[in-house]
């Protein structure tokens, strides 16, 4: 199993955004972990061009986006975007894709969210002539009509992830690209829905086994402050548990909240929790940093030692 890491959702200071996120790559990389991983919060800041910045400052490390959403944006507009980062990411970049919640492109963006699958797999259809390499892309389906050339980079494959939940787009993913990026799924919705879906979509479509990479919030602490820790990862993480998407998802499984997802606890607890993510099906975690304590000292050493425990991982997978 692979271990990344979640960089970049942080809100707020912006002086140092850039330089923070700089700094969390590196750091990442010269721990050992294989990728890092790049949310895109509708009011923060765009997760292409973070995958830019930490791809100048890296060398080795994969650098995913997880997720874009693709409704905001023209397939052609996202892959001039999407190679022009690969280009600078010198073809370690993972481009992680998804149709976002009801709540996010009907209730803010004022665009449609009907049809959901539908629309991936037209945009799918531009995307991947896109992404193939120098070229004319040619495609007419019921949502788009392009004749577009495209020379970017030659740079290829460019692999695409989908945030795949129900089973419609999980065999979508499986059929169609590289994997699923997950948040909200415990290890029985991995393991009796995630998994076999998509996994019997690729091998129907002779593809290869799909990776999917289980977003993951991890605290290292004591066993008697899990509480602790579970109640401070329902209180910073919460907020997507509204999206019927993802209450679907947690139906499908023993989790009711982000903290029942939560792995805390002492080193030996939170590797047997892992365990049970690998013997699920995950092939990559994505790991969310979730620190406790009362002030900013204790919270800067809180994620200072579980990021430690994070390389430690790393180094052992």
């Amino acid at each position: 199993m692979r271990i990344g890491l979640m960089v970049g959702p942080e809100r707020g200071r912006y002086a140092t955004k850039v330089d923070r996120l700089r700094a969390d790559a590196v750091r990442a990389e010269e721990a050992g972990l294989s990728s890092v991983w790049i949310p895109q919060v509708p009011d923060d800041f765009d997760a292409l061009t973070a995958a830019t910045v930490v791809g100048l400052a890296t060398e080795r490390i994969e650098i995913g986006t997880a997720v874009v959403p693709i409704q905001p944006r023209h397939p052609i507009a996202l892959a001039h975007q999407a190679l022009s980062t690969q280009a600078v990411c010198n073809g370690r970049l993972a481009l992680g894709l998804g149709v976002s919640h009801h709540w996010i492109i009907d209730e803010m963006l004022g665009l449609s969210y009907e049809k959901p699958v539908a629309t991936m797999r037209a945009y799918l259809d531009v995307l991947d002539a896109a992404l193939a390499g120098p070229g004319m892309v040619d495609v007419e389906n019921d949502s788009f009509r392009v004749h577009n050339p495209m020379d970017v980079t030659d740079i290829t494959p460019t692999p695409v992830l989908l945030a795949a939940l129900g089973p419609q787009m999980l065999r979508l993913a499986g059929e169609r690209t590289a994997g699923t990026i997950l948040w909200m799924a415990d290890e029985r919705a991995i393991g009796s829905h995630i998994a076999p879906e998509i996994n019997r979509a690729a091998a129907g479509a002779g593809r290869p086994a799909p990776r999917i990479v289980a977003g993951i919030p991890i605290c290292l602490c004591a066993d008697d402050e899990i509480d602790v820790a579970v109640t401070r990862a329902n209180r910073i993480l919460a907020e997507a548990e509204i999206s019927p998407n993802y209450q679907a998802l947690l139906d499908r499984g023993d989790a009711r909240n982000v903290g029942d997802i939560l792995a805390a606890g002492s080193q030996a607890t939170i590797e047997k929790r892992l365990q049970s993510f690998e013997d699920a099906g995950v092939t990559d975690v994505s790991f969310r940093v979730v620190p406790i304590g009362d002030d900013r000292d204790q919270l800067i050493a809180s994620s200072k030692r579980t990021r430690a425990l994070i390389a430690e991982l790393a180094t052992s997978a």
